[in-house]
């Protein structure tokens, strides 16, 4: 889905975006963002990381 927006598309959405929150708003909201899709990324890396540990041991 988010693969047919284009270049044209992410410029309209960042025009939005500021014009909704504003200059000062939108480095706190990339922070923020940010900071959520690393803790995600943490999240199911240990998840997966817990899987293949599962798998080793029963192939053991």
């Amino acid at each position: 889905m988010l693969g047919n927006i284009g270049i044209p598309g992410l410029i309209l959405i960042l025009i939005v975006a500021l014009i909704v929150f504003g200059p000062s708003k939108l480095p706190e909201i990339g922070k923020a963002f940010g900071n959520s899709l690393r803790e995600f990324k943490n999240a199911t890396q240990g998840i997966v990381n817990d899987n293949e540990n599962k798998s080793e041991d029963k192939n053991s």
